[in-house]
């Protein structure tokens, strides 16, 4: 077993199980999750600042089980943060891990826990949401291009309305798209926002877009769901990475990259690993910061 205490802001970490092989096809092993988060550690976390995290834990790699934590581990080391959530399943307060610093980062890390799962609120504030999101997920028979297809729809009919749009891949099978907010608002006028446009798209082409998460709805179309915006709901973070069979990223994309996708039809051009993700970064920055600080106010749809 290959372990290393290490310094890290101050706090000693202890390291273990390096060597071990999470990512089997690609040979990316825990010493390179935990390599990963650290480079990346400067763009992401601010978007992980005073943010609610669940975790995804993969202890035996992405082709073993894994499981969600949402209760932050009562052994987790004096500097991990949390924050309060309240379940109604549970009638209680579920206290969330905030990992805003690198060493809780790492240390989330080294428990091999490949995805970041985030609230759309901040601790402290947790009925007002930052922004929209809307995950658009190919059903059989579609694929990426089409998402970005319908993205692009979604980027026009809020450009109709003065509002920025902002995409991102899933890291996974599809695209997301988020507009910033920033300003006061609450979950009870964004859900049914969210949905409003969900249904717009749906009613304009059918045939190839649904809001029904019924598995029978979904060939042929891409799914809109705008359920995520939601007080108990988390989308994967920007930058998280993904357990798929190679260590694919959720990457901040520009909308010229999406209409490149959309009329090429290329669709391993919106597929992006982790030396790619930290290219981009190096060279374009983080295209999610509007996300933190762009103001944009809710309109009324007609």
């Amino acid at each position: 077993m290959t372990s290393s205490v290490v310094e890290i802001g101050g706090h000693r970490l202890e390291l273990t199980h390096l060597e071990k092989v999470l990512y089997p096809q690609a040979g990316f092993t825990k010493a390179h999750v935990i390599d990963y988060y650290r480079r990346v550690a400067p763009t992401l976390l601010p978007h992980l600042k005073d943010r609610p995290v669940t975790l995804k834990r993969y202890p035996d790699g992405v082709e073993g089980s894994f499981f969600y934590e949402k209760q932050c581990p009562p052994y987790r080391p004096s500097f991990v943060r949390t924050a309060p959530v309240y379940s109604e399943t549970r009638g209680k307060d579920i206290d969330y891990c905030v990992l805003d610093s690198l060493p809780s980062l790492v240390w989330a890390a080294n428990l091999a826990d490949l995805e970041l799962h985030t609230f759309l609120h901040r601790k402290g504030d947790v009925s007002r949401p930052d922004g929209l999101v809307f995950d658009l997920d190919p059903g059989e028979g579609t694929d990426i291009v089409d998402c970005c297809r319908l993205g692009l729809r979604v980027r026009d009919l809020f450009d109709e309305l003065g509002l920025v749009a902002l995409a991102k891949t899933s890291g996974s099978k599809g695209l997301q798209v988020m507009v910033p907010l920033n300003t006061p608002t609450t979950y009870e006028e964004t859900k049914p926002f969210a949905r409003a446009v969900g249904e717009i798209l749906e009613r304009e082409t059918p045939e190839t877009v649904t809001t029904n998460m019924s598995r029978s709805e979904r060939p042929g179309r891409v799914l809109v769901d705008w359920s995520q915006n939601d007080d108990h709901k988390t989308t994967v973070c920007a930058y998280s990475l993904r357990a798929k069979a190679f260590p694919t990223v959720s990457t901040p994309v520009t909308w010229e990259e999406v209409e490149a996708v959309a009329r090429s039809g290329e669709a391993a051009r919106m597929r992006f690993l982790v030396e790619d993700v930290l290219e981009r970064v190096e060279e374009k920055g983080d295209l999610w910061r509007p996300a933190l600080d762009l103001e944009q106010a809710l309109p009324v749809l007609s």
